[in-house]
């Protein structure tokens, strides 16, 4: 069997450990959950935990890994393999996080964005495929983007690209006429279930108001995909909003890069068609004319292991 590569996922809310091969077959995974209260060192303790339990119980079976590949959900200094700052969870500032995996661990490491991950892995084995100019985006706790230009894959400065969350949208849930706020604020998973956690906001004939009123606290975006599967008007109107938003967004990857494909990927994206299709008759309505008719827009192919899958992927290349 070829050399085999650990997979580390590191997101917002989730974690996830997998075992894989350098051309990203997965062969064994495991996730798990940390509270974000407890900041980076609880990630980090999961992590001490889990990873030698887990290089044990796949040892005998699949074998030993022979170097880490980290998808972390934060911008890098990728050189460096330096975090620069989590917008979501306290206590990554300037880690060296790739030293940190080196040095708890002993393997070599590759550590890269989250999303540049995804990005890859969707480019090398899912709806990327065959394409040369691809971008990829994730609606889950945050939002994020990756691209892969002339079949590479594209960092900047070394510092990330491609952060389609933390661009500018008109604020729709604004009073104030043209207020703009960042795409994430209005798009992530986090930012759906604040507002369907706010008093007042889900209408009282709403198939979401009586899970409200048992438990705000409950609702998530799954309910309000499952709310919009079963025509439900609000939730319709709430999926319009957040394609709108990223229409906009996505016409404009379109007309400042000219990629051929977008796929979309996240815990959001799972909502499927009601939402996809949004954001694609959203995206067409606003796409410049060197876009229109050469581009396509679809979920990602690769499910919840594509970060894993692209991490493999990237840390298959140093061995």
């Amino acid at each position: 069997m070829d050399k085999l590569i650990l997979g580390v996922e590191i997101g917002g809310t989730k974690l996830q450990l997998g075992l894989g091969t350098p051309d990203g077959e997965i062969l064994a995974t495991r996730k798990g959950q940390v509270d974000p209260a407890r900041g980076a060192e609880g990630i980090r303790a999961w992590l001490r935990d889990e990873i030698p339990a887990f290089i044990e119980a796949q040892g005998q079976a699949a074998g030993r890994p022979a170097a880490i590949g980290v998808g972390f959900g934060g911008p890098l200094n990728t050189s460096e393999g330096r975090v620069l700052r989590s917008v979501q969870i306290e206590g990554w500032a300037d880690f060296p996080i790739r030293d940190w995996f080196e040095e708890t661990f002993s393997y070599p490491a590759v550590v890269v964005n989250d999303s540049n991950a995804a990005a890859w892995g969707e480019y090398v084995r899912g709806f990327g495929r065959g394409s040369q100019h691809f971008f990829y985006t994730n609606l889950g706790s945050g939002v994020g983007g990756g691209f892969v230009f002339h079949g590479r894959l594209y960092d900047g400065q070394g510092l990330g690209a491609g952060e389609i969350g933390h661009t500018f949208v008109p604020d729709w849930t604004s009073p104030e006429p043209g207020a703009g706020e960042e795409l994430e604020r209005l798009c992530s998973g986090w930012a759906i279930e604040a507002r369907l956690r706010t008093p007042g906001y889900i209408p009282g004939d709403s198939v979401l108001f009586e899970k409200y009123t048992a438990d705000p606290g409950s609702l998530t975006a799954r309910d309000l995909g499952e709310a919009a599967h079963a025509s439900d008007p609000f939730a319709m109107d709430e999926l319009d909003r957040i394609g709108g938003s990223m229409g906009i967004a996505l016409a404009n990857v379109l007309c400042l890069t000219g990629v051929e494909r977008i796929a979309i990927g996240g815990g959001v994206a799972r909502i499927g068609a009601p939402l996809i299709d949004r954001i694609r008759a959203r995206t067409a309505a606003r796409a410049f004319i060197t876009s229109q008719g050469h581009y396509e827009i679809a979920a990602c192919e690769l499910g919840d292991e594509i970060v894993l899958v692209g991490a493999i992927l990237l840390a298959g290349k140093i061995l």
